[in-house]
């Protein structure tokens, strides 16, 4: 009779524990790149917000008008928006003074004389009012005004 017992795990064992550990790896996999969208679609609206921001600080320096010409517009994204980078692509937005929304995620739309139209596009509003729309990866899009 053979009292000895072997050290070790069973096939079952191992076969256990690699499953479970595959399960794990599967739910982590599944679920970063969905935080990652989450965490670039906070920042567009922060972005959005901070546009709204850039332009109200225009309007005070320029006696309340709004940059409303091509030379203005690029005097605007110069001196003021710089520093709005994209969360998808690192370079700073393409600032596109248009009321035409877009769906590319590193364009802000800046819509003088508009109001939001829910997040899907703008309305007319009085020519002191500006609203910024920005796609979102979650589907649809974030508008925000002043």
């Amino acid at each position: 009779m053979n009292t000895t017992k072997s050290k070790g795990f069973t096939i079952i064992e191992v076969v256990l524990v690699l499953a479970i550990a595959a399960l794990i790896f599967l739910i982590v996999f599944l679920a970063v790149p969905a935080l990652q969208r989450s965490q670039r679609d906070t920042q567009r609206r922060t972005d959005a917000g901070r546009l709204l921001t850039y332009l109200s600080n225009y309007q005070s320096n320029n006696r309340g008008a709004l940059p409303d010409t091509g030379a203005k517009q690029t005097a605007f994204k110069t001196n003021y928006a710089k520093e709005l980078t994209s969360p998808t692509t690192g370079n700073p937005y393409v600032l596109n003074f248009t009321a035409t929304p877009s769906g590319d995620f590193s364009t802000m739309i800046i819509a003088l004389g508009s109001k939001c139209d829910g997040d899907s596009g703008f309305v007319s509003a009085a020519s002191r009012n500006v609203a910024v729309r920005v796609a979102l990866e979650s589907g649809g899009g974030y508008c925000t005004e002043q």
